[in-house]
């Protein structure tokens, strides 16, 4: 798998976003320059959660008759096991739901330019087929 430049994209327009929302509020309660170090210190909050994020992404992952099997850069095993639902927007995203033998669901989130256009397709139908649809 590679990395998915829309989602990467996406997470640093939230960061943006999200500061600058809370620039805007602790601005208007506290001024402008009493909100400076609260903001820098969400800013780096969302950055260093966004940091974790990239590091915990799917690296790898093998599909199989009885399911799915998802790794890490670390070549943990993240998630294993049936393909239980899906949710897909356009041919950009995919969210597969996959339940393991016991344990709650778990859901992976898959961008169409992390993978290759027959995989995304494929896990794309088996999601429906799961899902019932």
């Amino acid at each position: 798998m590679r990395r998915s430049v829309t989602l990467s994209v996406a997470v640093a327009v939230f960061v943006v976003t999200a500061t600058l929302a809370v620039y805007a509020c602790f601005a208007s309660r506290l001024g402008a320059w009493q909100a400076i170090p609260l903001t820098a210190a969400v800013a780096g909050l969302l950055m260093l959660c966004a940091a974790r994020r990239n590091g915990a992404l799917p690296v790898a992952l093998k599909i199989a008759p009885a399911g799915l099997s998802v790794w890490d850069r670390a070549g943990k095993l993240l998630v294993q096991g049936r393909i239980a639902g899906c949710s897909q927007w356009s041919d950009r995203l995919l969210v597969l739901a996959v339940a393991p033998e016991t344990g709650r669901t778990r859901t992976v989130l898959l961008s169409a330019d992390a993978l290759p256009a027959a995989v995304f397709r494929e896990l794309a139908v088996l999601g429906r087929r799961a899902a019932g649809a």
